[in-house]
């Protein structure tokens, strides 16, 4: 361990303000907004404010499968939430999702318009609304829900824990490292096992559960979360990077990565998404600056 001293809690938390590590300057233990401003509104009737951390591309890709499959109503505006600037604090995206979490969207289609936030909740309520990536037999629909929700679960461990303590965190501490990196690694072994014997994760139909689920666990044996795959092995987990690579190759799940997104190469970056043609003629390397 690399701590002077043991630690002990105070019988009563409380908050000191900033406690150093990438996220403190927005890290509050108090939840509402911290200042007015609306949000935007676009032209299509689903509205999506997010950032493309890993539960943002999750919806993304939904999204842009649907749209590949001919579901126009499933056309939508992407305005980019920097939660770096504390935008998820404004009273615009508190009314929307009182959790200041992205992703968040609102249906425009209902009257009054229907909020929905939660990256899986969002997922689940596409997918019934236009019958698509969500199987119809019971059994495959339960599996299918199943690994959503597992996800859903798993995610904090991942995030929260590994990334943070890993990445994020202003020192690095031995126990909190070893503790997550053992959960993730567990966690790619489930997966890896399923997916042994499954082309995905609800048998042989690609579903939200896999987009959910290659959102955190797929870019992490891609080596794209954390620049940790060669720490956690990622490479021995042969069955997650077939299902990984088979899913990273669909041009739906490309263009999803892409949506508000403020880092890699300038040309998959599309801040914000309004029309389809956004992909081809306003990335960072056309517009630079003018985003």
């Amino acid at each position: 361990m690399s701590n002077d001293a043991e630690y002990q809690p105070p019988k009563v938390w409380k908050w000191e303000g900033e406690s150093g590590g990438h996220f403190a300057s927005i890290n509050r233990p108090i939840a509402g907004a911290t200042h007015d401003k609306a949000l935007p509104v676009g032209k299509h009737p689903l509205q999506l404010y997010s950032l493309a951390t890993p539960n943002g591309v999750k919806v993304n890709i939904l999204l842009e499968e649907l749209l590949a499959q001919g579901h126009d109503q499933a056309e939508y505006d992407a305005w980019l939430i920097r939660i770096g600037e504390g935008d998820q604090f404004s009273s615009g995206f508190v009314e929307i999702n009182p959790n200041s979490k992205i992703p968040a969207l609102v249906d425009h289609t209902t009257t009054p318009p229907t909020r929905v936030f939660e990256s899986g909740s969002i997922l689940l309520y596409l997918a019934e609304k236009f019958g698509a990536f969500l199987p119809t037999e019971h059994k495959a629909r339960t599996e299918a829900m199943s690994w959503l929700f597992w996800q859903m679960g798993s995610a904090p461990y991942l995030g929260g824990g590994f990334g943070h303590f890993y990445a994020y965190a202003p020192e690095k501490y031995e126990y909190p490292i070893n503790r997550f990196t053992m959960e993730t690694k567990r966690q790619l072994d489930v997966l890896d096992r399923h997916l042994a014997e499954h082309e995905y994760l609800a048998g042989d139909e690609y579903s939200i559960a896999d987009m959910a689920t290659f959102a955190w666990y797929g870019q992490l044996a891609l080596g794209r979360l954390y620049d940790a795959a060669e720490f956690l092995s990622v490479h021995e987990y042969e069955h997650v990077q077939r299902w990984a690579k088979a899913i990273d190759a669909r041009p739906a799940v490309q263009r999803g990565r892409m949506v508000n997104r403020t880092f890699g190469e300038p040309e998959e970056q599309l801040h914000e998404r309004h029309d389809a043609s956004d992909f081809e003629l306003r990335t960072q390397d056309k517009i630079g600056d003018d985003a």
